[in-house]
């Protein structure tokens, strides 16, 4: 039987696994040699076993780790080959999200590098407005645009609107506080938190997103929970600055599900974040440094959920100034047949001497 049998180095070599990594798969449980002599130790394998080493050899290639390359090699055939296709849209959702990020950051970060020496005072100009849509009976969402607070919210459930227009009044109590008296994130986070325990509790299935920016010197505060968005436009194209927090957009991540797929799943409403009341209160807070020509885009899903990235990046390109801009993307959500409520707010950052 043994002389049937491959050494470790022989079998290393048939399957361009190193017999470092084949001692690791025995321990594992991922690849058991065929026989381990009881006095030396040797490890020997069976050629049948080189189609599972060589599979285990790919998958390692791919980057898979090696708890889902063990459930990838006890599958067989169609399954086994949707479980790799499954793996390699992950990669690359992941891959995507990543790209657009390290973008951001990466001007972010050159922006923040000369925000010692260049930091004039700054003010926003802007516009705010929501939209009822073509479908729906009542308007849940709720806007604010000021001179220091920008805020979208979308109520959901029977209590949605009261719960979004509670929302942007706790946080519209911002504006008359004194920048330099306060931390920014602080004090949206606080209150947030009020709104937040203010809403019906999370089994009547009704509450809001909030998604707000609040301007403290040179830098504007974002806090962000649901599946409204922030973006800016800089001169180095439109950025997403918030990430949503939806059932569809963690199956995205997961690799499940493509972006082209999200806006026509059938639980593209459901949240796994929001302002209901719940136990779970936990928002995105981050602060970014604000430049003078930046123009910002707070809307509800009722804007971006019907219109592509690029239609968004051309109003607000194109327009003239933030209520052009916010009257011309409703005007996109209703010829794009506006199913939900529209709530959007634009706003241009200045120099506090601009004319």
């Amino acid at each position: 039987m043994a002389a049937e049998l491959l050494t470790i180095g022989a079998f290393a070599r048939a399957c361009r696994l190193s017999p470092k990594a084949l001692r690791l798969y025995d321990e594992l449980g991922l690849l058991r040699p065929a026989h381990v002599d009881p006095v030396n130790g040797y490890r020997h394998y069976a050629p049948a076993q080189l189609e599972r080493a060589r599979l285990v050899a790919w998958l390692r290639r791919l980057g898979m780790p090696l708890a889902r390359v063990r459930e990838v090699c006890e599958l067989t055939g169609a399954a086994a080959a949707e479980a790799v296709a499954a793996y390699w849209a992950q990669v690359e959702a992941d891959t995507a999200a990543r790209r657009e990020l390290a973008a951001f950051l990466v001007d972010q970060l050159q922006r923040k590098d000369t925000a010692m020496t260049t930091s004039p005072a700054l003010t926003l100009r802007y516009a705010a407005r929501t939209d009822r849509g073509l479908v729906r009976a009542a308007d849940q969402d709720a806007a604010h645009a000021g001179p220091r607070l920008l805020a979208v919210a979308d109520g959901f459930g029977a209590s949605g609107g009261p719960a979004a227009a509670a929302a942007i009044a706790e946080l519209r109590a911002l504006e008359d506080v004194e920048p330099a008296s306060t931390d920014p994130l602080t004090a949206l986070e606080e209150a947030a938190q009020r709104a937040h325990r203010a809403a019906p509790s999370a089994d009547e299935a009704t509450g809001s997103t909030l998604t707000a920016l609040l301007l403290s010197g040179s830098q504007l505060a974002l806090l962000h929970i649901g599946d409204s968005r922030a973006y800016v436009l800089r001169d180095s194209g439109l950025f997403r600055i918030t990430h949503d927090h939806s059932l569809v957009q963690s199956l995205v991540d997961q690799g499940r599900l493509t972006p082209e797929e999200a806006p026509s799943h059938p639980q593209r409403a459901q949240l796994l974040r929001a302002l209901d009341g719940g136990p779970e209160f936990a928002p995105d807070l981050q602060l970014l440094q604000a430049r003078p020509g930046e123009r910002y885009l707070l809307c509800t899903d009722g804007l971006s959920g019907v219109v592509p990235t690029e239609a968004i990046s051309e109003v607000l390109t194109a327009a003239a100034d933030p209520d052009q801009a916010v009257r011309d993307l409703i005007g996109l959500a209703h010829r794009a047949g506006a199913p939900d409520n529209i709530g959007c707010v634009v706003a241009d950052v200045a120099a506090v001497n601009d004319d």
